[in-house]
C-alpha cells in the first residue's frame, strides 16, 4: 500500500472521514462538562484526567477534520473542481483555527484552581477579546468550519459522490450545535458528523485502485496522473 501512491491516498482519504468525527464524538462523550458545568474551570475540577482526554481529542479531531476537507477534494475533479479547490483550503484553514483555540482550555484549567469559577470565567474572557486573538483564531475562521465543511459536502454531492442527505445531516450537526447549550444534546448532534462523514469514508475504502484512480485528470500534454508518474520515474 506505501508503495502504491493512489491506494495510500484512498486509504488514509476513508480513515480520515471515519476518524476525525469519531474522534470529536468521543470527547464529547467523555468530557464532564458535557455531564456538568460547561465551564473547563469547573470541569477540569470534578474530573482533571477526563478534562484533558476530551480537549486532546477535540485538538486531534480538528486537525484531522482539515486533512479530511482536503481530502475530498479529489473527488470532485470532474465536476466542481473550482468550488472544491477553494473551499476544501478554507475548511481546512477553519479546521486549524479551531485546534489552536484548545490551547485556552490548560489556561482556564489553571485559572479555575487560583480564582472562583466566575472570576476565572471573567479573565479568560478579557484575554480571547484581545483584538489578535479575536481576528487571529476566532473571525471568520471557526465559521469557516462549522459553516463551511457543509458547503462543502454540498460540492461532494454535486460532484456526484455523496448522497443529498450527506451534507444535510453534515450541515444540521454542526450548525445546530452554535444554536444549543454545550451538554447531552451536543452528543447527538456530533453524532450526526459521524454518520454523514463515516458513510464517504465507507465508500473510499471500498472502491477499487481503478475507481480511485478514474479521478484524476485523463492523461494528456502537460496532464500528469499516478501511472504516467510511476512510468516516468521507474
Amino acid at each position: 500500500m506505501f508503495k502504491d501512491s493512489a491506494t495510500f491516498r484512498r486509504v488514509a482519504s476513508g480513515t480520515l472521514l471515519i476518524v476525525a468525527p469519531l474522534l470529536q464524538a468521543i470527547a464529547v462523550v467523555i468530557d464532564p462538562g458535557t455531564w456538568g458545568d460547561s465551564r473547563e474551570a469547573v470541569s477540569y475540577g470534578d474530573n482533571p484526567a477526563l478534562a484533558q482526554v476530551q480537549s486532546v481529542l477535540y485538538h486531534w479531531a480538528y486537525l484531522l477534520l482539515g486533512l479530511a476537507a482536503l481530502a475530498l477534494m479529489h473527488v470532485m475533479r470532474r465536476r466542481a473542481a473550482v468550488f472544491g479547490h477553494i473551499m476544501g483550503p478554507l475548511v481546512a484553514l477553519g479546521f486549524v483555527n479551531l485546534s489552536g483555540l484548545l490551547l485556552s482550555d490548560p489556561v482556564e484549567w489553571w485559572l479555575g484552581r487560583h480564582y472562583s469559577p466566575e472570576e476565572a470565567q471573567r479573565i479568560l474572557n478579557e484575554m480571547m477579546d484581545l483584538p489578535g486573538f479575536v481576528f487571529g483564531f476566532q473571525m471568520p475562521w471557526i465559521f469557516l468550519a462549522i459553516f463551511g465543511l457543509p458547503i462543502l459536502l454540498v460540492g461532494v454531492w454535486r460532484a456526484g459522490f455523496a448522497h443529498w442527505w450527506v451534507p444535510l445531516v453534515a450541515g444540521i450537526g454542526y450548525v445546530a450545535s452554535m444554536l444549543v447549550e454545550y451538554g447531552p444534546v451536543t452528543v447527538v448532534l456530533w453524532a450526526a458528523p459521524v454518520v454523514a462523514l463515516g458513510s464517504l469514508g465507507v465508500k473510499m475504502l471500498r472502491m477499487s485502485r481503478e475507481e480511485w484512480v478514474s479521478y484524476y485528470p485523463t492523461a494528456a500534454p502537460g496532464r500528469t496522473t499516478p501511472d504516467s508518474y510511476a512510468n516516468t520515474t521507474a
